[in-house]
Order: structure tokens, then C-alpha cells, then sequence
């Protein structure tokens, strides 16, 4: 008969430590499960591993703080909190690795159906042609969700029900946004001459 292996409940007050190990605890505790993580952290879950009524984001930044001068920090992308290198050394990793250069491989095109995507989810490819004058590939939209940028969104309710499309957390953390408020205003692509019309 196996052996119950179940693990001990997780003291999250922590009463019995004083209040600065307890802080310190915590912090830990969120750097443990960050470095854990291959995708950004949201708060609530962060929450379930710290005292009742505590502050999320002041043990993140406590712990950024911690972190100056180290080669990673913490960065607040895709509704949540994940660890990454300092981009100083993204080219000491590029040639410990031998990698080269790992751009999204994406033309000026696909950039602006992705932006139109962006600006526009849930929408469907007649959407897309809508703005576009012109009829979007399904190996464009295929090379997008390959790297997922984006994702299928729900059904469109026109005739056909054909499938949207939608960005992804994955398209957040490619272009270094917390959420999607954080696009550059539709007006400043328009005068840069970066909008694909709408």
C-alpha cells in the first residue's frame, strides 16, 4: 500500500516569525515561485502564498529592489510578474549560445495584420480584409498562431459562424506590454504611418 505523500498545509501568516523575517520569507516565496515560472505570475496567485491583507506588489518591488545589480530582474508583463535577464546582457547570452539574433521572423505585413489583430479582437479574416483591401492568408494567420501571437477567439456570429482571432499572453510578453492599453494610440501609428487603415 503507498504511503500518503500529501504535502503540509502552507503557513501563510507566518505568526510566529517576526515581522521582519516573516517579510523576508515572503519574498522568497515569490522569487521561488517566479523563478519557477516559464510564464508571467498574475497577483492572485501570488496572493495565495503570503499572509491575508498583504502587499503583492510592495514584496515585488522589495524584491526588485533586492535584485539591483543582478543580471535578471523582475519584470511586470502580461498581467503578472515573471523573471528575466537585463536586455545589457542578452548579447553574452546570444554568444554563450550560439543563437544569434532570435527575432519573431515576422515581415512589415505580418506586423500590420498582427497590429490590426491587436487593435481590432475579436476579428475574423473578412475583418481583416476589410481593412486591409485584400484577402489575409490563412498560412499568414497560420505563421502568427504557430508563434503564438495570436489565438482563436470566439465564433463570429455572421453567417458561417467563421472563427476569430485574438491576441495571446505570448503576444504581451513578444512586444513588452502589461496589457493591451498598453498599445501606442491608434492616432500616433496613423501619423507615423504605421496604420493599416480602418
Amino acid at each position: 500500500m503507498a504511503k500518503d505523500r500529501s504535502e503540509p498545509e502552507l503557513d501563510r501568516e507566518l505568526d510566529d516569525m517576526p515581522p521582519v523575517l516573516r517579510w523576508r520569507e515572503w519574498m522568497r516565496r515569490i522569487e521561488a515561485v517566479l523563478f519557477a515560472s516559464a510564464a508571467p505570475v498574475p497577483r492572485e496567485d501570488l496572493a495565495r502564498i503570503v499572509g491575508q491583507g498583504v502587499s503583492v506588489d510592495l514584496l515585488v518591488e522589495d524584491l526588485a529592489a533586492d535584485l539591483e545589480g543582478r543580471a535578471f530582474e523582475v519584470a511586470k508583463v502580461a498581467g503578472g510578474w515573471l523573471f528575466r535577464t537585463r536586455p545589457t546582457y542578452a548579447p553574452a547570452i546570444r554568444a554563450a549560445a550560439d543563437v544569434g539574433e532570435q527575432p519573431l521572423d515576422l515581415n512589415e505585413f505580418d506586423v500590420a495584420v498582427l497590429a490590426a489583430i491587436a487593435y481590432h479582437q475579436p476579428i475574423t479574416r473578412a475583418g481583416l480584409k476589410d481593412i486591409f483591401g485584400k484577402e489575409i492568408s490563412r498560412d499568414l494567420i497560420g505563421r502568427l498562431h504557430a508563434r503564438d501571437l495570436i489565438g482563436t477567439g470566439p465564433r463570429s456570429p455572421r453567417r458561417g459562424a467563421p472563427y476569430t482571432y485574438v491576441t495571446t499572453e505570448q503576444f504581451l510578453v513578444a512586444f513588452d506590454l502589461e496589457t493591451l492599453a498598453d498599445l501606442p494610440e491608434r492616432e500616433q501609428l496613423e501619423d507615423a504611418g504605421l496604420d493599416g487603415g480602418s
